[in-house]
């Protein structure tokens, strides 16, 4: 049985990390103050990844946006999922080069599903993953949403049901409780096709650790993320990591970086 997650994603927009709700975002520093600000290498320890999504209005996948993937990756030591604006191999390979582990792809789902497989094909499907917005509207229950929530494609079963087999996992992100803090609306499963056996990571409104343990305990659910970067301050990720713990939730075991030899922590810490 796969063992459950806990997923931080990064919101980056033309330089600088942002916080989001419904979708509007607020920028609040680039990486340097991200580091500065917060004690990020012991913040990822009490994670078992990390999402770093490109969400600018402006060209996507730019070289500041790659030179953060690589800086980030080198001094980590969790997986990282990478995103925005990827249409073909070339730029997910791109990714890949810059140090992701896997590949996140939105909008060319719905506009381009041949070029997605062609891209699962070549870099493997356990590195594709799915990232599909969601909200209510007056058309479906569940409608599935491209180019930054803005366009309605569908419902969100009809999208899943052609998306089929070719990626390795999902990511429903619910826009209706994007950055509201007001919990996840786990209704959405329910849009999910009963033979779609990838696994589901679930996004759009944490706030409380209590959040957390119940969409990790919703069936079909394997992983949760958040993007609030509020959830940064103090020991909030390491409280919540316990509490999903003490639920009796299987979350993976990492060795933490202070364990390892000294010459592998300093390869791998930036220099700011």
């Amino acid at each position: 049985m796969l063992k459950k997650r806990l997923i931080f994603a990064l919101l980056w927009d033309s330089g600088q990390f942002c916080l989001s709700r419904n979708f509007r975002l607020q920028r609040v520093g680039d990486l340097s103050w991200l580091m500065e600000t917060y004690d990020f290498h012991s913040v990822t320890s009490c994670i078992d990844e990390l999402l770093l999504l490109d969400v600018s209005t402006g060209p996507r996948l730019s070289p500041p946006f790659l030179a953060d993937v690589s800086r980030l990756a080198q001094s980590l030591f969790i997986p990282i999922g990478v995103g925005g604006g990827v249409t073909t191999l070339s730029k997910a390979e791109r990714l890949l080069e810059s140090g992701a582990d896997k590949i996140l792809i939105n909008s060319q789902l719905v506009r381009d599903a041949n070029s997605v497989k062609h891209i699962a094909a070549a870099i493997g499907k356990q590195s594709v993953v799915a990232s599909v917005d969601w909200r209510h509207s007056a058309r479906h229950r569940f409608s599935a949403f491209i180019d930054s929530g803005r366009t309605e494609v569908g419902s969100l079963t009809e999208v899943l049901t052609a998306i089929g087999d070719i990626v390795g996992e999902l990511l429903l992100n619910g826009i209706d409780r994007d950055g509201t803090g007001n919990g996840i609306d786990l209704e959405v499963v329910e849009a999910v096709p009963t033979n779609f056996d990838r696994p589901i990571i679930i996004m759009g409104g944490i706030g409380t650790p209590a959040h957390l343990v119940e969409a990790l305990t919703t069936p079909r659910v394997n992983a949760v993320a958040t993007a609030n970067l509020l959830n940064f301050v103090g020991d909030a990720l390491r409280l919540a990591r316990d509490t999903i713990a003490e639920s009796g939730i299987q979350l993976p075991s990492w060795i933490p970086v202070s364990a390892l030899p000294s010459e592998i922590q300093s390869r791998n810490q930036l220099q700011w």
